[in-house]
């Protein structure tokens, strides 16, 4: 599919905090354009305060795609997503718009652009292995995976029991390494221009700090509250959301609200350190620092470059 200059798609990408919302909102109305969404979380319905999702009286009236699909109860999958972004961005660019595709789910940027093909799944391989997962947690799995690939079992975060059920999958059915299944990096699809937003790492605490006490002080315990009565906890990936999950342990008695705050805090932090090391190995992201005034021009420049001043003046 060859697409004009003025036409290929931004992705703005980066850790969490970093201010990422703001510019994409930004380059959609400089540019002519409609936002795509790229966070797994954001596309619950209901799990608003927690993931951050901007109000709808503040997008500018600029649509956004692939927000508020999925019940809590459904299931996050990166091949779903890819499919239905695929089409959205494919749809944008039809209708003679600049795609902006907003977000930091690592697994999401990298299926999206790189035109991940997921190998086949099998019913009853992945029975057994989420069996091992619910009899002995993740340390049984993540015992598993080290006898199976080791290689994998370094990479994949030992508490990550989904993730490290779907490697053993593709393991025992294709017999290779679950890297063998991975995308190449090459030349991003449709020619997509890749911003990364970043900020000094105490700036980026800070930001975190705030953000979460603001979240609990907006009603997130509440909204959590709320979820529960349209099936939360009988969710796979929902659930297990940063911020859901603690205050989950919270009204399940089991810790109490400091703490749930405290760990939320420190989860996301973590998160962010993984965002950071993940997509500063991407040699094809241009990076602007999200704390200067001017990061929207910077990135306007970027976008021009990359494109050899084939955008229009909008």
């Amino acid at each position: 599919m060859s697409i004009p200059g003025h036409l290929r798609p931004i992705a703005v990408v980066g850790p969490t905090a970093t201010g990422k919302s703001d510019l994409g909102l930004d380059l959609a109305e400089a540019l002519g354009g409609e936002i795509v969404n790229i966070d797994a979380m954001q596309q619950y319905r209901g799990m608003d305060i927690g993931t951050a999702k901007l109000p709808v009286d503040e997008r500018r009236g600029i649509p956004h795609h692939q927000l508020d699909v999925l019940d809590v109860t459904e299931t996050a999958t990166v091949a779903r997503y890819q499919e239905a972004a695929t089409a959205d961005v494919e749809g944008i660019l039809a209708s003679g718009r600049v795609p902006i595709v907003v977000g930091g789910s690592m697994m999401y940027v990298q299926s999206l652009l790189d035109e991940w093909q997921f190998p086949a799944t099998d019913p009853e391989v992945r029975a057994k292995w989420e069996a091992v997962l619910a009899d002995g947690g993740p340390a049984a799995v993540h015992e598993a995976l080290c006898r199976a690939d080791p290689t994998a079992a370094q990479v994949i975060l030992p508490t990550d029991g989904r993730r490290m059920v779907r490697a053993l999958e593709v393991v025992e059915l294709t017999g290779l390494p679950f890297a063998a299944s991975q995308p190449t990096v090459g030349d991003p699809r449709w020619g997509t221009v890749i911003l990364g937003v970043d900020r000094d790492t105490t700036d980026l605490d800070e930001r975190i700090a705030k953000r979460t006490a603001l979240m609990f002080e907006l009603g997130l315990v509440d909204e959590v509250r709320a979820l529960i009565d349209r099936g939360l906890r009988d969710g796979v990936t929902a659930p297990r959301a940063i911020g859901y999950a603690q205050i989950l342990t919270y009204l399940e008695g089991r810790c109490d609200l400091d703490h749930a705050r405290e760990r939320t805090f420190i989860g996301t932090r973590r998160y962010v350190r993984r965002q950071r090391s993940w997509f500063r190995r991407d040699h094809r992201i241009h990076w602007v620092d999200g704390a200067d005034p001017s990061v929207t021009a910077e990135a306007l420049r970027v976008v021009e470059s990359c494109t050899g001043g084939e955008r229009d003046s909008r």
